[in-house]
């Protein structure tokens, strides 16, 4: 296993963003290392257990989630959830996100408009 250290220069600037994936879902239904790898591989994120299990145990140690043993298809696994504190660093995140999304794309429309 030499591919251990895969947090490339791209991991490195799309980890924040894994981060708010994780918490968005851990605020939704919970959250497992395997299940989040397939989810962001959705996304295109190529993310492997070796990042993925790391970060959900920094997320854990932050108090933003918390972990809870449970059955998955007859695998004892754990489970993340969202803590309050992980919810609202997930809020904040939102807002921050939102403005980061209408400076990159507010050239394509005519300026600042909100309202749709």
């Amino acid at each position: 296993m030499a591919t251990t250290k895969r947090m490339t220069g791209d991991t490195e600037i799309f980890s924040g963003l894994i981060r708010i994936h994780v918490l968005h879902h851990a605020c939704a239904e919970g959250v497992f290392g395997l299940g989040m790898i397939k989810e962001l591989r959705r996304h295109g994120y190529k993310i492997g257990p070796g990042t993925m299990y790391p970060l959900l145990h920094s997320l854990e140690k932050r108090g933003w989630l918390r972990a809870q043993d449970t059955q998955i298809e007859g695998r004892n696994r754990k489970v993340y959830f969202a803590t309050r504190a992980g919810k609202k660093t997930l809020e904040q995140a939102r807002s921050k996100v939102k403005e980061l999304f209408e400076e990159l794309f507010e050239e394509e429309g005519h300026g600042h408009h909100h309202n749709h």
